[in-house]
């Protein structure tokens, strides 16, 4: 491996002083209530109107205020995902099998009831979130969605995003934007029902809420700055390939990008490409800071010692820029979402295509996929016997309990086996 440029690839850490700040608004905003949500609403974000959940008109009100062609590509756009989580939905079967004589077994798959979805502002207003984590839950049989989306500050709403929430099938929606909003989807307050599950990204701030409230509720994943890795052999276009990893790092100065090529000629193709592209990139005060502090590329060997790095750093996007995709797709254990082939690229996963754009970043994808319809299911298993099974079964349980001390146990085992007319 050679390395032509060595920035960091940084993760997601715990801050102890945003850890401490934030157990302290949450323990404020439980005790509270509302009076403290409205507080924090108007400290930080300068908002506090007379209800922040938004009635269906001033909900139509939104809608009438996007462009028609604002609105045909958002349906396009959540068309996609739903088809897709619908497909997803059909793979998860109920299970019910006898695995001896008279033992059945078998699972199921239930929705949980309430989940809240933040669907982030900020820099952007990606408004494409609000399909991700909205539709999916629908789609698996959620009762009640509740999004929340931060306010522009002082101003309200961003009409594209309320439209989003809607289409995509939030049950309420509200204006209401940081820790503040998380405190209350997670605690109800007397507003919501209390969220079974938590979704959404934000800043440092929201992830530590989610953290924090894990245990309290369920989360989809405690994310970090968004990363890209790309894979690119002789046969790729490096300006194609500069403009993919420029395309995440506007995203963020934290971002994460790294190019894994075969040849140094390539790699340093794509250096100059990207510089050439930073010129005159509309948000290069941004991406060009995140490629400087964090853009990462090297040169490996072989495709087997490719594999092994992308693996290594697990990283939230892939994609492979290569002649031989069947190699790299058949042997690559680690990512969010593999993005196969120069036909496309992460900002169609994230936006339009299907695929869904809440994923594991900080190498937790080598433990964890990205959201998806089966986040919002648990998987719960059953069972049931008849006598004679009861009898078998009874007797070494019975046995094992003993051999472990746990004689309640045993007991609830020997009772059976006696009435059930076994014998030893």
């Amino acid at each position: 491996m050679q390395i032509l440029k060595d920035g960091g690839h940084r993760l997601f850490e715990e801050d102890e002083e945003t850890t401490r700040y934030v157990a302290d608004l949450l323990r404020d905003l439980r005790a509270r209530g509302v009076d403290a949500v409205r507080e924090y609403s108007r400290k930080f974000d300068e908002w506090a109107p007379a209800d922040f959940e938004l009635s269906e008109a001033e909900i139509q009100e939104a809608i009438g205020k996007c462009d028609p062609q604002v609105l045909a590509d958002t349906g396009f756009c959540q068309g996609n995902v739903r088809a897709f989580a619908e497909a997803q939905l059909e793979t998860l079967l109920p299970l019910e099998t006898e695995i001896r004589p008279g033992v059945v077994l078998g699972h199921r798959h239930i929705p949980v009831s309430c989940v809240g979805s933040y669907v982030p502002g900020g820099r952007y207003p990606m408004f494409g979130s609000a399909q991700m984590s909205i539709i999916p839950a629908k789609v698996a049989g959620v009762d009640t969605v509740v999004g929340c989306t931060p306010p522009i500050k002082g101003r309200g709403y961003f009409p594209a995003t309320i439209n989003a929430m809607r289409q995509a099938g939030a049950d309420r929606i509200f204006v209401l934007g940081g820790v503040q909003a998380f405190a209350m989807m997670a605690y109800g307050m007397g507003v919501v029902p209390p969220a079974d599950m938590l979704c959404g990204a934000g800043n440092r701030f929201v992830a530590e809420a989610k953290r924090q409230l894990f245990g309290q509720c369920g989360l989809d994943l405690l994310a970090g700055p968004t990363e890209i890795a790309v894979i690119a052999d002789n046969t790729a276009d490096p300006s194609l390939v500069a403009s993919d990893l420029l395309g995440q790092a506007e995203h963020d100065p934290n971002s994460g990008q790294i190019l894994v090529c075969l040849s140094e000629a390539f790699g340093c193709q794509a250096l100059g490409e990207i510089e050439r592209q930073l010129e005159v990139l509309p948000t290069r005060e941004i991406a060009g800071v995140s490629w400087r502090d964090n853009g990462r590329v090297v040169v490996a060997d072989d495709p087997d010692e490719a594999i092994a790095l992308s693996d290594d750093w697990a990283p939230e996007h892939l994609e492979l820029h290569v002649a031989n995709v069947d190699y790299y797709h058949d042997r690559l254990r680690n990512y969010g979402s593999l993005f196969i082939g120069e036909e496309t690229t992460v900002a169609y996963g994230d936006k339009a295509i299907g695929t869904n754009h809440i994923l594991p970043t900080s190498r937790s994808a080598r433990y964890t996929g990205g959201v998806w319809v089966g986040k919002f299911l648990k998987t719960v298993t059953y069972q049931k016997m008849t006598p004679e099974a009861s009898v078998e079964v009874g007797k070494v349980t019975a046995r094992q309990c003993e051999t472990e001390r746990m004689l309640a146990h045993a007991i609830t085992c020997d009772v059976r086996v006696a009435r059930y007319g076994g014998t030893d």
